[in-house]
This record gives C-alpha cells, structure tokens and sequence, in this order.
C-alpha cells in the first residue's frame, strides 16, 4: 500500500465554518429549536385511536423524530470537537447550556412520544408494527414503550429533564472547566513546562522511570489540589442519579447502565466471575515486569512503560500507515474507510498544548462523517488509540444505510468494533515482528491492553460499586473516595503492584460522564466479545468481513444476548464464552515469559 501523507489535525470548517464564530453553527441551532418545537407539537396533536391508520401517524412522527435527532447530533459532535481541540475556547464553553437545553428540551419531547407509545393497548401496538413501513423499527420502538413504563409519569420525566440542565449535566460541564485549568509541570532539558494533562499522560510511556515517577508524583499533587471539588461534582453526579432512581422505585443503580447497555445482570455477573476466576497469569505478567526492571513490584506509574523497542517514537505518518497495512489483511471495507478517514482530515492528533486529554470519535449525521480527537506523541499506545478511534467509526459507517433508530447501538457492543480494530493491529505486528526485541515489545503492548481492560476496568467498576453504595448515605468526601479507588486497585490488581494512583477516581473522565452511567463494564465486556469475534475471524480466515459488518449492523436492533447466539452461536449468561475469551486473552501470557527468560531492563 503504497504512502500517503496525512494531515495531523482535522477539518472543522467543512462541517461548521469558523469554529466557535461560526455563524452557520448560531442558525443550526436556532433551526434545531424550530424542529423541537415542531416535533412536540406533532406529539401533543397525536392521539392514537384503536382501528384508526395509527401507523402512517406514526411514521410521520418517526421522520419528525428523524430530523431533529440528526440536528441535536450534528450540534453536539461540533461542540465537543471544539472543547477538545482547545480546552480555552471560551466561546464554545458558551455554547454548553445552549446545546444541553436543545438536548434536554428533545428528551422532554421524547419523553412525551413514549408516552404514548406506552398508553397503546397491545393488541393495536401488535397491529400498528405489523406495518411494512415499521417492521424493521420493532425492536426500538417495543424497547421505547417498555421503557417508559418503567418511569416515572410523563410531566415528572419533563420536570426531570429540566432540572437536569442546570443541575446534573452542569456538574459534567464543571468537570470540564476545572481539568481544562490544570497543568502539570515538568521539566525538560532545564526548562519546565507546564502541560494540559492530555500531554503529561503522555509521558507515562516514558522508558525513563525517573520520567515517570517525577510526572506522576506531579500528576498526583495536581489532582490532589482539585480533590474537593471534584469530590463534589462527583457527589452531586451521583446523588442526582440516586434521586431520579428512588423516584422511579429503583433499588439497584445497575437498572439503568444495564438497560441502556441491552444486557442481562446474569451477563454482567458471568464475565466478572469469568475474570476474577482466570487473570492471575496478568499478576504473573506484572510481576516479571517487575523482575525486569530490577524492582521488588511495579508501581503504577511503571504501566505503561514500553520494554524493547517500544521507547523508538514512530511519526503519525508511519503509525497511520502501519495501521492501514494490517486491516488491509483483514478487510478491503476495512481499510477503505480508515484511509478515507485519513485523507479527509477527519483526525485530530497534533501533540500540542490546550488540548483536552484522551481520545474519542464522534459522528456527524447530516454530514454522515467522522471526526476522531486523540494527541499523538509516536507510542505504541497512541498506535493502539489511533486503530480503536478507527474501529468506533467503522461501526458507524457500516450503519450509515440504516434507520437512524436502528443505529443507536448500546456502549458495551460500542467498545467491540474499537476493540476488535486493536486487535487487529496488534496481533498481526507481534506475528510479523522481524526481531525478537521488537516482537517482545509488541506483545507486551498487547498485554498491557489486557491489564487495563481486565484490571484497570475491574477497578473502575469495583469502585463506582463501592461508591454509589455509600453515596445513598450521604456525600462522601475527598479522601474516603482515595480509600475505595485504593481498596478497588489492590483486589483489581490482585495486589500485584507496590504504588497505587487513589485519586484516579479524579482523573478518570468516564466517572463523570452525565450521558453514560458505569460507562466501565462496557469496555471489558467489548475487549472479550471482540476476542470471540477474532477467534472466529481467525478460523474463517478471508471473507469473514462480510459477517462481521453483518453482526455491527445488528447490534443497535437486538440485545447483546440475542446478538451473540445470531451471529456466534453463544449463551452470554454463562461462563463458557467469557472464560474461553480470558483464557485467549492469557495465553499471550506464556509466550512474554518465555521470551523474557533472564531478560533485564535498566532502571
């Protein structure tokens, strides 16, 4: 294939021109009011009578619901693009309260359209989907209805929503301010520079220890510093959640994140137990790790250090290239849209100060393109995030010809086609390593995946459990959520490492999502259906493309349950399939300690 050079920072203006000046941004969403407004006026006007064409009524509805949605989508994606390419665009920040109050206002009209849908009897909501024009929305539109059920009336859901505007999602937009404000210092070449913390996560993949414990014991001292305020939006993130959930006559805060992700709780409480029973090989990984480099046991800065030569920076331009060439062993629609993708300038990934940290990919609807925000500093892991920021938009492309009620796939099966794009990459370089040095670099970036997504993820999980148990009693302070992040580490971790980050709880964006609760579960569960999806991609080896785009193309239309015996013929709420997954996962396990044998790092 042959190379191309890619821009590294993305094209904003073929969407809206002009950043956050952008007067075409100020009309759209001024238009996305003016649909809303259209669109409750259409529901308020609605009443579906028994016997009457309810259908074609509906699917008018469904064509309003269509637009405004895409609107809402378009203005939110443009947003965040903008806080993340420049954490100190003031003027964007402005635009927060507008775009949440479209989103709350379209939740409101939502709420009123699934009112009533749920008011339908059901020997008509049976005749109105047997509507050739709806067939294909049965599964959305039946899940809708359910749903409202389960809530509160349809004036206390709208109550709800309003007060979430300048309450729940506010506390997520104060998050957003006060890490836009904090800076790591770090000094380099006898200069010290203050990094956004995007920058300073970076420098964890350092091969300097000394590099990383001095970053990190700043990292910890920057958090620190913000603690109780973060403590508190943390709270008040929660408490918010608690409330709404006793008001519905919900006793347990997984309801939701369970729901929202189409999935059992036996599924959940399988792929845990599966974990728990068979990761010990990971400690055993993390503790030659330690041997390595000449220390009793890791600490937790230590992670992400490369080992070999994975310390050698690799440019955008050959990271992006090699990715290119491993999908293209996989799959030619693959590979098409990875380099469309990169041609187009749909990815920001200049290493520059005032980004945001992390990475992430979103979906313009009208537009029906992609943007992916990452900082790319030339790490295996930047590699990594660069190929799953690709697959989240795989996933979306593939379903580009769908309904849009049939593209709004849950979080866990979300995870599976970012996580699956990974793997690709990372298993054909290990396989395709032309030296042992490098090879045992490759693998032990493959490993350090699995730690984070069987342990990091673990913990994260234990700990938002721990948490929101206590938090039913009252707030819980700065130093007690340090303690459950700690506790939740060390059994995470299996106790394998010597320092520990407590306040990671502050660090860690996804606690403080207001979109997505327990946005943590789903990560795992993608990385282990993804290896049952490779093991079998593996086996049928050319061709499988096919299926797998097959199998995307599902998972907004059907539980995960129902997804996994379709297309792989297994039961999700028993151990088998997870443990196999883990074991899979594990096996890479013996291969590191094989080559590793009498192998040492320098401090």
């Amino acid at each position: 294939m042959a190379n191309t050079a890619f821009s590294e920072v993305w094209d904003l203006d073929v969407i809206f021109p002009g950043g956050s000046d952008s007067p075409e941004f100020k009309k759209h969403l001024q238009h996305g009011k003016s649909l809303i407004e259209s669109f409750s006026a259409e529901i308020v006007k609605w009443e579906p009578k028994e016997g009457e064409d309810n259908a074609a009524e509906l699917y008018g509805l469904i064509s309003s619901f269509e637009k405004t949605a895409k609107n809402i989508r378009q203005a939110g994606a443009f947003l965040s693009c903008l806080k993340a390419q420049n954490t100190e665009d003031k003027k964007a920040l402005e635009f927060d309260s507008t775009v949440t109050g479209l989103s709350a206002s379209f939740q409101t009209a939502l709420s009123s359209f699934d009112g009533k849908l749920a008011a339908i009897s059901k020997n008509e909501w049976e005749r109105i989907l047997a509507d050739e024009k709806l067939k294909d929305l049965a599964f959305i539109l039946t899940e809708r209805r359910e749903r409202m059920k389960e809530k509160l009336s349809e004036d206390e859901e709208r109550v709800v929503n309003s007060l979430g505007i300048d309450g729940y999602h506010a506390w997520g937009q104060m998050y957003d301010l006060i890490v836009g404000k904090i800076k790591i210092p770090f000094t380099e070449n006898g200069e010290i520079k203050q990094l956004s913390v995007g920058q300073a996560a970076n420098k964890f993949s350092s091969s300097d220890r000394g590099v990383r414990e001095d970053i990190f014991s700043e990292w910890e001292k920057a958090w620190g510093s913000h603690a109780d305020y973060l403590a508190k939006v943390l709270n008040h993130l929660a408490g918010f959640r608690l409330n709404v959930y006793k008001l519905r006559g919900w006793d347990d805060f997984l309801i939701e994140p369970l729901d929202l992700n189409r999935m059992k709780k036996e599924t959940l409480e399988a792929m845990w137990s599966a974990v728990e029973k068979n990761k010990k090989p990971l400690a055993e990984y993390l503790e030659r790790r330690a041997k390595m480099m000449g220390v009793e046991k890791l600490s937790w800065f230590d992670l992400d250090s490369p080992v070999g030569s994975a310390d050698s920076k690799v440019s955008y331009q050959e990271g992006a290239q090699f990715i290119l060439n491993q999908f293209s062993e996989f799959g030619e629609e693959l590979t098409s849209f990875s380099k469309h993708a990169l041609e187009n300038m749909w990815i920001e990934a200049e290493d520059r100060p005032g980004k945001a940290p992390g990475g992430f990919h979103t979906y313009f609807p009208e537009s029906m393109q992609s943007r992916i925000f990452m900082t790319y500093s030339g790490t295996p892991s930047n590699i990594s995030t660069l190929a799953h920021e690709l697959g989240h938009g795989f996933h979306t492309y593939v379903m580009r010809d769908l309904h849009l009620l049939n593209r709004n796939y849950a979080m866990n099966v979300a995870e599976t086609a970012s996580t699956f794009a990974e793997m690709i990459v990372s298993d054909a370089a290990v396989k395709n390593a032309k030296t042992e040095d490098e090879k045992l670099a490759l693998l032990d970036e493959k490993l350090q995946r699995s730690v984070a997504l069987l342990m990091n993820i673990h913990a994260r999980f234990l700990f938002e459990t721990s948490f929101y148990e206590e938090r039913k009693s009252g707030f819980v302070s700065a130093g007690r959520l340090n303690q459950l992040m700690e506790e939740a580490q060390k059994e995470a971790y299996l106790g394998a490492l010597e320092d520990y980050h407590p306040s990671f709880w502050a660090s860690k964006l996804h606690f403080f999502i207001t979109g997505v609760p327990f946005y943590n579960f789903p990560y795992t569960f993608g990385f282990l259906f993804s290896l049952g999806i490779y093991a079998r991609a593996l086996e049928e080896g050319s061709g499988f493309e096919e299926k797998y785009i097959a199998l995307l193309k599902d998972s907004a239309s059907m539980t995960v349950e129902d997804l996994a015996a379709k297309h792989l013929g297994e039961d999700l709420t028993k151990e088998d399939f997870w443990e196999k997954a883990v074991n899979l996962c594990t096996e890479d396990v013996k291969e590191f300690l094989e080559l590793t044998e009498g192998y040492s790092l320098d401090k």
